[in-house]
């Protein structure tokens, strides 16, 4: 009768062997689906997240806030939406402008090196931020600029021709603008 005892009892330990062990061969799938699922949310999450702060690192133009936004360089606030500016640095911080003039007096205390991107109105449709680089220019006195310079940027070139005056392009503006030290509306030296 002992051994038939040790033989029931060394069965039932088998069993119970046997069946946790395949509990635990039906479970570990669960818990390692389970783990995937965690993984598989937190990179979802991860990716979101990175998303998230990529757009929101947009180095693009920001509206200008007419009647909010002050000049960078003079300090005034801007409501001319026909001349108002705006530079965007490579790491995406904007300087908002009242005229095109006080974007390039700006220059003379900043690295150009670090700037993505400079933005003028397009004096043919007010509030437009047009690329500077690209734009045309005209100086003319019977258009008035808010700094006095009669400075104003155009898409097209053809608009420009429309208005009359002097006609330049981004650099030949630089290079004018440099040229008249003794004008106290440019300080470019």
């Amino acid at each position: 009768m002992a051994k038939k005892n040790e033989t029931v009892a060394a069965l039932l330990l088998r069993s119970t062997h046997f069946l946790n062990t395949k509990s635990m061969q039906r479970t570990k799938p669960f818990r390692v689906h389970f783990a995937f699922l965690k993984i598989s949310v937190l990179k979802k999450i991860t990716a979101l997240v990175v998303l998230i702060v990529l757009l929101g690192c947009n180095v693009g133009p920001k509206p200008i806030d007419y009647g909010q936004d002050g000049c960078h360089f003079c300090k005034m606030t801007i409501v001319d939406k026909r001349h108002a500016a705006e530079i965007i640095t490579q790491k995406g911080k904007i300087y908002t402008f009242d005229a095109t003039e006080c974007m390039v007096n700006f220059l003379t205390e900043f690295d150009i090196s670090k700037v993505k991107l400079f933005l003028s109105n397009n004096y043919a449709n007010p509030g437009e931020l047009i690329d500077a680089t690209q734009a045309t220019f005209i100086i003319n006195t019977n258009i008035p600029s808010p700094m006095g310079a009669f400075l104003s940027a155009f898409k097209n070139k053809e608009d420009a021709l429309i208005q009359g005056g002097d006609i330049y392009s981004w650099s030949e503006l630089l290079k004018h603008l440099k040229n008249k030290e003794n004008d106290r509306n440019f300080l470019i030296k």
